[in-house]
């Protein structure tokens, strides 16, 4: 953040005043030209040059996130489209927003990832100002203001929707939560999806999720549900084995937040790969319930 002193040195009296823990509303109050929100677009809702060749800002899908016996585990696709065009094929849409709990993003990929580099801010500015980790239930609630801050530039085709997942420590287990464009938020039992091919992703989930499956065994499910929506949606992208472009995949657990390594990664997608060769639209194996 630019910010000038006085002759001394110092920093402005804003910085020095005590107030709210959210940075967000210390931004909104000193500079809030700053928020992504306070952009303004073209009447069309595009962004010039956002897209190669339309003027489509890139868009991110899927997203799955599934609770599992010790935490939760988050998937996302890697591709990002404008409109008819393929705008990056290998673009992260999960990320740790603090020590457990992260976030997908779907919709207007540059906004989404502003917004969620401003909530890890907001989280670890809380943090160092109280002491304290903030609860889950703060976090989902300092997100869904957020993203009802997005509205104006949502009603301009500019939408914005995470998926937020940690492991709860108050109430010891792994929760979900969903949201929708005003920023309202519910709570999502078992396992979620978001972005444009959730439908099909949410249909392999109600197949082949199983209460307190392992966390192994809860990373292949994602997997084939992310494989599934790529099937029939064309802005998400699959695993790519040429290019070894693999899912982001995240897990949080008691012990914190982790990203699943590319190399344990890969024998799990080559795994439903081979379980789909003759038979693409299912596995057996995992439908009967074996991992």
């Amino acid at each position: 953040m630019n910010h000038t002193s006085d002759q001394s040195g110092r920093l402005p009296a804003a910085f020095l005043r005590p107030g709210s823990s959210s940075f967000t509303d210390f931004v909104r109050e000193y500079s809030p030209d700053l928020l992504p929100a306070a952009r303004s677009v073209p009447a069309s809702g595009t962004v010039p040059g956002g897209g190669p060749g339309h003027g489509e800002a890139p868009h991110a899908t899927t997203i799955v996130a599934l609770v599992f016996a010790d935490g939760v585990v988050m998937a996302g696709d890697r591709r990002a489209t404008a409109g008819p065009m393929i705008a990056q094929r290998d673009i992260k849409k999960v990320f740790q927003t603090d020590e457990h709990s992260c976030a997908g993003i779907a919709g207007v990929a540059g906004l989404a990832v502003e917004m969620i580099r401003l909530f890890q801010v907001e989280l670890e500015h809380f943090e160092k100002l109280e002491g304290t980790l903030m609860s889950f239930e703060g976090k989902a609630n300092r997100l869904s203001t957020m993203i009802r801050g997005n509205l104006g530039l949502a009603m301009q085709g500019l939408a914005v929707v995470p998926l937020f997942a940690g492991y709860d420590l108050d109430a010891g287990r792994g929760r979900i939560v969903g949201y929708d464009v005003t920023g309202g938020r519910s709570e999502e039992k078992d396992h979620h999806t978001v972005g444009s091919g959730s439908i099909f992703a949410r249909g392999a989930l109600k197949k082949l999720y199983r209460p307190a499956m392992s966390e192994a065994e809860t990373v292949r499910v994602a997997i084939e549900a992310l494989w599934d929506a790529a099937d029939d949606d064309s802005a998400t992208g699959g695993p790519d084995l040429l290019r070894k472009i693999w899912p982001v995949v995240g897990v949080v657990t008691a012990a914190g937040f982790r990203q699943v390594p590319d190399a344990e990664l890969e024998p799990v997608v080559e795994a439903v790969v081979a379980g789909r060769r003759g038979n693409p639209g299912g596995n057996p194996a995992i439908t009967g319930g074996e991992a």
